[in-house]
């Protein structure tokens, strides 16, 4: 099927924008939501000089832990950071992604460089609201963390390093993200031309293209988001031994150093783990919002398109001689 027969894919120039910013913001939110406490586990398990008391074994023994030890409400510190970056980074996210898909595709499917591109210009907008977020939030989750709210946080962090702080590990964010993003897009639309080649809406080729999408995406960029929270959190995963660490190459040697190859690695089945269901959510919820947001304003068309309709004088005629 040509995607200008489909309705669903190709919305009207006048509501696409608004409609892919406001399904964004709510995929994005719902994704990292529903499976935030395992975020906290991964970071806490990337830490290189982790405490005595936060060397967990597993995914598992994280949760278990931190749940015992620390109480439930310790798996979601950090929580508001992440949902007051998440929204507007997420609108912009698949609004961009949508807008330059479209141009650069000439509004076919199949372009699996144009989803690409797309991933990447989308990931320019989202990081550079997103980063600061991050900073803030993996500050919270690291263990022992001073930090008593979102607030105070971003305030200390402010105070003490400075605003450069809060983009540290930009580079290195859109070093991963940029190719994370790529593969996610590209095969999220790869596994839907074999599962769903009209692109009607399907929940169930959502989920699993999405899940396919975000453990692909995971495993292939994992060094690189150890090596993004080691600069996030540095003041609390290396609290000695380490010198200041300042950018990407700094972090890859830091990790080699203190763990080996295996140390780019660390929390790779958490990262998964968390990756697969949100990434899921993400793309299912965002596809049942555009959907829903174009059915409404379908119905709304059709509605005033009746209430404003004159019937010609010939159409009159003939009503009146049946009569």
């Amino acid at each position: 099927m040509d995607e200008d027969d489909n309705p669903y894919e190709t919305l009207d120039e006048s509501s696409s924008m608004g409609t892919h910013m406001l399904a964004g913001a709510a995929a994005g939110i719902m994704e990292h939501t529903v499976m935030y406490p395992l975020d906290c586990v991964k970071t806490r398990m990337q830490c290189l000089v982790p405490d005595p008391k936060a060397d967990y074994r597993s995914v598992y023994d994280a949760l278990n832990k931190i749940v015992r030890h620390e109480g439930i409400r310790n798996t979601v510190r950090g929580f508001s950071a992440m949902v007051t970056g998440a929204g507007p980074a997420h609108a912009l996210y698949f609004a961009c992604y949508e807008k330059i898909k479209h141009i650069a595709s000439g509004g076919k499917q199949g372009n699996h460089l144009a989803n690409g591109l797309a991933g990447c210009s989308a990931t320019l907008l989202h990081d550079a609201i997103m980063n600061p977020a991050d900073v803030v939030k993996q500050r919270m989750q690291v263990y022992g963390s001073p930090y008593q709210s979102t607030i105070s946080c971003f305030r200390d962090i402010l105070r003490s390093e400075g605003p450069g702080a809060f983009y540290r590990s930009y580079a290195t964010q859109l070093t991963m993200n940029v190719p994370f993003q790529s593969i996610q897009f590209m095969t999220y639309e790869f596994m839907q031309d074999i599962l769903n080649k009209d692109r009607n809406y399907d929940p169930k080729t959502h989920i699993v293209a999405g899940a396919i999408a975000g453990a692909v995406a995971a495993g292939v960029t994992m060094p690189l988001d150890v090596c993004k929270t080691l600069l996030n959190t540095q003041e609390h995963c290396a609290r000695s031994h380490l010198t200041y660490i300042s950018g990407m190459a700094s972090a890859f040697r830091t990790v080699y150093e203190f763990c080996g190859i295996t140390g780019f690695y660390r929390g790779l089945t958490a990262r998964v783990i968390y990756q697969m269901p949100s990434t899921a959510i993400s793309w299912s919820v965002y596809e049942f919002f555009k959907y829903i947001i174009h059915e409404q304003k379908h119905r709304q068309h059709s509605v005033s398109t009746e209430d404003h309709y004159v019937p010609s004088g010939v159409q009159l005629a003939a009503a009146a001689s049946a009569r």
